[in-house]
């Protein structure tokens, strides 16, 4: 019986051994699993209600995550960037550079509660750079956000691969 029953199985599996499913759904179009990062320079005052709209196309999956980084000084041809939300401390209150997304878009934006941002001089709102780094979900647990180098290395990233924010328009 028992050299029956070992028989039987192994003629089933050479049996199923070449089945194959059905295909699956195909994937998207120029969908990347890889991270990226992309740079913009921009403008803020009233005309744009002090902030800038980037839409994400194609789209992001709902996993992924989205971490913006401003230019906060250059030390000695060295460019510092500081991970978003960044407060300035401002003899008339705080200003604060900040972000949100969804799966389409990222905005940037200034805003303060203590004073109407009017009043900011052009050092705070003309020629402001900010890098905009997408990192797949299943990534994103595994680093320290607010060190951009790592960032970037962690992501297998150079300098060579940041990409001005007008071809994602």
């Amino acid at each position: 019986m028992k050299k029956f029953t070992f028989i039987l199985v192994l003629i089933g599996m050479i049996t199923l051994q070449s089945c194959e499913g059905p295909q699956g759904p195909p994937g998207r179009d120029g969908f990347s699993v890889e991270a990226e990062v992309f740079e913009v320079t921009t403008n803020f005052g009233p005309q744009n209600d002090y902030s800038r709209f980037i839409n994400l196309n194609p789209p992001i999956l709902a996993s992924d995550v989205v971490l913006v980084y401003v230019l906060w000084e250059v030390d000695g041809g060295t460019p510092i960037w500081r991970l978003m939300p960044q407060t300035v401390q401002l003899f008339e209150g705080d200003l604060q550079y900040n972000y949100d997304f969804t799966r389409f878009d990222v905005n940037i934006f200034l805003s303060s509660l203590d004073f109407n941002l009017g009043i900011l001089g052009p050092e705070w709102t003309q020629n402001q750079r900010f890098r905009i780094v997408i990192i797949p979900g299943y990534f994103s647990g595994r680093m320290d956000f607010r060190n951009y180098e790592q960032v970037m290395a962690m992501n297998g990233l150079t300098e060579a691969d940041v990409k001005p924010i007008s071809a994602r328009q």
